[in-house]
């Protein structure tokens, strides 16, 4: 059965600021009220068609019957035959929304003039290549909650996250705050791809302009934006209560793609305060904004025009609401966010999903955000900000969010100072010396005695926790568990998605430094919960010994020194007689002699003082010769070290070159499929080719 879209309403947005053109079929009215249809007509004829068995292999043995004729073949009207057409339809994974349709746009299309300066275009695709960054979806709740946390210097109080259900039956997300909302220029600056004026502000989270269009995109196909702002700035409302506005926006890849646009529209209306009403804020004509409002009625989840400015009445005198429909569905049909197995809660289904650790987590209660944030946004929302503001709520499907410090689960705890070294080059800005600072604060968790495997560092940037347990060090065997830490790095720039750091190295040193404290703190306090000891004291200090038993003699250690070094065990001829003499101090004790024999005894003592400094003289230059030789001997070693390394460092970097290797392989033979299944569908378009030339030959 083959089936083409022939004749469907498109509406053609130039930009946000401008009006809708509909082409034919775009202003459908019902019968009954005169109102728009939700969706427009269709009008639908059905054709049957078969090709020979195992034409299309190359092509998902299930969709062997489906394929879609090109347009030219349903020109051809025949009354014998039934022709359908088929819309664009989207998708409800979004790993595979990406697969964005515009077929019919390319054949229905009109080429519109530049005005003025060119400028570059934005294919809807971009809204979902651009929401991949988010691997994980609990993330894009985060950016969204960032927003509203932003919103406390506008005077916001609380953030609400729910769930709704609409007209057809399905979920619908809601994120909403009291904060200073947006006027109409800030909501277009919002709806913009790359715009954000946070990243001049002091203690705001935003910065790239981006985490809006990323986060809805990832959590749904469409969101609807309502905002109300009382004066120009979103924050001395009293003074401008008589400019107040409100605005709705409209972010749908579901209406891009079903209409075929080749640039991503953002229909959007305002409306200003009269008095106690509000009446419509032109930007351009009426009809342009009648025809703003038509599409937002027809592509929104609402049924009529006063359904959708209902949504108003839940913000008093400022705020933004945030509605996400059409939420993405995993491979097996279901939603990919859990509803229903707690009321209170939101989850992820799939593989951040692990029952071993949610059991775990009621047996071990001191580890339960470790154990859960991966697919609770409960767990993970109460661990997302090292502080709140004092007065600030998050409330999630009804009940509030209580915020939690990791430091409060931790026993046996340290608190280190880190001071990045970071070279200063040519053109790099000044940091602030506070922010070039870190204290670390680790110790055991309260379950560590359990020898669960719990371990890892929270790091925060600006307050917003950016590595959740960053597990640091990948130890052999039980070394490093029930050390958790905590730190705020604000010298270390998060990625795009706020889920990671970028690369740099100042992250790698601060890895490396990272790894050097769990180690000393594991090694030295690991028998205070039940591990086997491994540091011994001595007078001298305290000398660490990595070692999974108790402390014993090490002999081939000792042995292996031994041959290292080879000192001298015995002492000098010269300097033991020289020893035995100075240990009998009556050899030197003059006898009792007559006057006579005075100046001899004299003459002797002076002559044997002379011998002994002579004999001190040779054992010190043979004792200094001794260690002019063990100092070589060192030097030598240390040398032959040197060069280990260099070998080493050499096989490390021919490693890198076989990884790079490998890696431009796989990057071939990718590029060959890619280019194998390219020359496949060129056959299946040729077939096509022939198949409607067979059909115009034979007139059918």
């Amino acid at each position: 059965m083959a089936t083409v879209s022939t004749n469907m309403g498109m509406i053609d947005v130039l930009d946000s600021n401008r009006s809708f053109h509909c082409s034919h079929g775009a202003d459908v009215t019902d019968e009954n009220n005169g109102r728009p249809n939700k969706k427009p007509k269709i009008e639908e004829q059905v054709v049957e068609y078969a090709l020979p068995l195992g034409f299309l292999d190359p092509i998902n043995h299930q969709e062997r019957s489906i394929v879609c004729i090109p347009q030219s073949i349903l020109e051809y009207q025949n009354s014998d035959h039934n022709l359908k057409a088929v819309v664009p339809s989207l998708s409800k994974q979004f790993w595979k929304a990406g697969d964005y349709d515009d077929s019919v746009s390319k054949s229905e299309s009109i080429a519109h003039p530049a005005v003025g300066m060119d400028h570059v275009r934005v294919h809807p695709r971009f809204l979902h290549s651009n929401a991949t960054s988010h691997k994980w979806a609990l993330g894009a709740f985060a950016e969204l909650l960032d927003n509203s946390l932003d919103e406390v210097r506008t005077g916001a109080t609380y953030v609400n996250v729910d769930v709704l259900n609409n007209d057809t039956g399905g979920k619908m997300l809601l994120v909403e705050d009291n904060g200073g909302g947006m006027t109409p220029d800030k909501l277009r600056g919002c709806m913009s791809l790359g715009y954000s004026v946070k990243s001049r502000l002091a203690n705001t989270i935003g910065q790239y302009g981006n985490g809006f269009k990323t986060s809805t995109m990832r959590l749904g196909a469409d969101v609807l934006v309502f905002t109300r702002c009382p004066g120009h700035d979103g924050t001395s409302w009293l003074l401008y209560l008589a400019s107040s506005t409100q605005s709705i926006g409209m972010l749908s890849y579901t209406f891009l793609m079903e209409t075929g646009k080749e640039d991503i529209v953002v229909p959007m209306i305002d409306f200003e305060q009269r008095g106690q009403e509000w009446g419509m804020k032109v930007r351009s004509t009426p009809e342009d904004w009648n025809r703003n409002m038509e599409t937002l009625v027809r592509w929104s989840p609402y049924s009529s025009e006063e359904a959708l400015l209902q949504q108003f009445d839940s913000i008093n005198v400022q705020g933004t609401r945030i509605i996400i429909y059409n939420i993405w569905e995993d491979e097996e049909g279901q939603l990919e966010l859990d509803f229903d197995t707690d009321p209170h809660d939101i989850q992820m289904r799939g593989v951040n999903r692990d029952p071993k650790k949610i059991e775990m987590a009621k047996e071990h209660p001191n580890s339960r955000h470790f154990l859960t944030y991966r697919h609770s946004l409960r767990s993970y929302a109460a661990i997302l900000y090292l502080r709140i503001p004092e007065g600030f709520r998050m409330i999630l499907r009804g009940e509030d969010v209580i915020h939690h410090n990791i430091v409060d689960d931790l026993m046996l705890t340290q608190k280190v100072t880190y001071r990045p070294t970071q070279p200063c080059t040519e053109g790099t800005p000044a940091r602030n010396d506070q922010n070039m600072v870190a204290e670390v604060t680790l110790g055991f968790v309260k379950d560590a005695k359990k020898h669960i495997d719990v371990q890892g560092f929270n790091v925060y940037h600006k307050n917003r926790l950016i590595k959740p347990f960053w597990r640091v060090w990948n130890a052999a065997g039980s070394d490093g568990r029930g050390v958790i830490g905590v730190l705020e790095a604000d010298f270390v720039e998060p990625a795009h998605d706020k889920q990671g750091f970028e690369r740099t190295i100042v992250l790698s040193r601060l890895e490396n430094r990272l790894v050097g404290i769990q180690k000393r703190f594991w090694s030295t306090n690991c028998q205070e919960i039940g591990y086997a000891k491994r540091c011994k004291s001595s007078n001298s200090g305290t000398k660490c010994r990595p070692s999974m038993v108790e402390d014993k003699p090490d002999v081939q250690s000792t042995d292996a020194r031994a041959k290292l070094r080879p000192i001298r065990k015995t002492p000098l001829p010269e300097v033991e007689e020289l020893l035995c003499t100075s240990a009998s101090p009556q050899k030197f004790k003059p006898k009792a002699t007559t006057n006579g024999d005075g100046d001899d005894t004299i003459a002797k003592l002076k002559e044997e003082n002379l011998l002994l400094k002579k004999r001190l003289e040779t054992s010190e230059s043979l004792m200094l010769s001794d260690l002019l030789m063990d100092l070589q001997y060192e030097k030598e070693q240390v040398v032959k070290l040197q060069e280990k390394i260099l070998k080493l460092e050499e096989e490390k970097e021919v490693l890198n070159q076989e990884q790079i290797q490998l890696i431009d392989i796989f990057s071939e033979e990718r590029h060959r499929r890619t280019m194998e299944e390219e020359a496949l569908r060129n056959k299946l378009k040729e077939a096509m080719d022939t198949i409607e030339g067979s059909l115009k030959n034979n007139g059918v």
